[in-house]
């Protein structure tokens, strides 16, 4: 079980908002993965690492712990991205 770090966004502005939350939550997703990727998540050092797909596979691992992560609330990056998209779209 992933816990946020940050309360989730309140669902009455998901639903009136759903294509901003999305994109903000894969945002925060992707710098999530990146953030993973460069703590060095998924990378193996013995006898049996260096095999061709296995950055590959590694990166699919990353990227989908790091939408987990977004969707249970992540480090409230894409709460305040949402945010910051409806006020720039005066639609608060």
């Amino acid at each position: 079980m992933i816990d946020p770090i940050s309360p989730p966004i309140p669902s009455a502005v998901m639903e009136r908002h759903p294509h901003i939350q999305r994109a903000a939550e894969a945002l925060e997703a992707s710098f999530l993965a990146e953030m993973l990727k460069f703590s060095g998540l998924g990378e193996q050092t013995n006898s049996f690492s260096g095999s061709a797909g296995e950055a590959q596979f590694a990166s699919f691992h990353r990227e989908a712990l790091a939408q987990a992560i977004a969707r249970r609330g992540g480090l409230g990056l894409a709460g305040m991205i949402a945010a910051s998209l409806r006020e720039r779209s005066h639609d608060e």
